[in-house]
């Protein structure tokens, strides 16, 4: 599979940017198996690729992604697929979500409309979430019989919000609107639904202004200091990534563009 044969997924590359788009509008984006496989597939080329430095996801159409395409998992007549360690279909969909932690590109989320379950699971995995003015998100899976915990959303949402709203949300499964998800810091801004992408614009300059390397460890030690086990952990990752970028020829050159008061070009060295 490569992206350009993705039937659920557009990808378009500006630059060192990549702007994903869910593309099943006709279906508020919900997720098929077939999404799920174009996912796994471009998050996990993702790893690897030294070209792409941010990716930007967003949805087509009405909203950002309804969850789970229930109708289709009801006409699939109990058939799972054959992937992540005997959990079919469940835990193929929850490789995704991890595919987006590991990967070393900052995910910048755009959300309007409804983000539900699974959708609002994209959200929760991103590095930065922006929403438009329509934007409402939950935890829909407690809604039609599940657990909420589900596509890592119990560890995401208490670590973004705090237990208690996690808690509140998660059982319950009510919506958190626009607003509100801005007041509990699930949010980094919330803008007219039709400037999301001229509001993704700004983060996307900034941290294009930073060196390669340095933006990539600081995504992987800030995933990894949340969970650091000590003060003396943290630092740890820490003192690995300085000793890592300070080694580097985009070190030297930040330093020499900083001295002569001008914007550094770096070479990814």
């Amino acid at each position: 599979m490569t992206p350009t044969a993705y039937q659920t997924l557009l990808i378009e590359k500006r630059g060192p940017v990549d702007w994903l788009t869910l593309n099943r509008p006709e279906a508020l984006n919900a997720i098929s198996l077939q999404m799920v496989e174009e996912l796994n597939d471009y998050f996990g080329r993702l790893y690897h690729d030294a070209s792409t430095r941010i990716v930007v996801m967003k949805g087509a159409g009405r909203c950002f992604s309804a969850g789970l395409d229930i109708k289709e998992r009801e006409a699939s007549d109990g058939r799972e697929v054959p992937f992540a360690g005997g959990f079919g279909f469940q835990g193929f969909l929850a490789e995704v979500y991890i595919k987006m932690r590991r990967c070393p590109q900052p995910i910048i989320s755009l959300v309007h409309g409804p983000a539900c379950g699974g959708g609002f699971a994209f959200a929760l995995a991103s590095d930065i979430r922006i929403a438009g003015e329509s934007a409402r998100m939950n935890a829909a899976f407690i809604r039609i019989g599940l657990s909420a915990c589900d596509m890592g959303v119990s560890y995401f949402l208490p670590r973004l919000v705090g237990v208690s709203v996690a808690s509140e949300l998660m059982l319950t499964g009510r919506f958190i609107n626009a607003q509100r998800s801005l007041a509990t810091g699930l949010v980094s801004e919330v803008v007219p639904d039709e400037r999301l992408g001229a509001a993704a614009q700004s983060y996307i300059e900034e941290m294009l202004g930073t060196s390669p390397m340095g933006l990539r460890l600081t995504k992987e030690g800030l995933n990894m200091a949340v969970d650091a086990a000590s003060l003396e952990a943290a630092m740890a990752i820490e003192n690995r990534n300085q000793t890592l970028c300070a080694r580097s020829e985009d070190f030297a050159e930040g330093r020499r563009a900083f001295l002569e008061k001008r914007t550094p070009v770096y070479a990814n060295r």
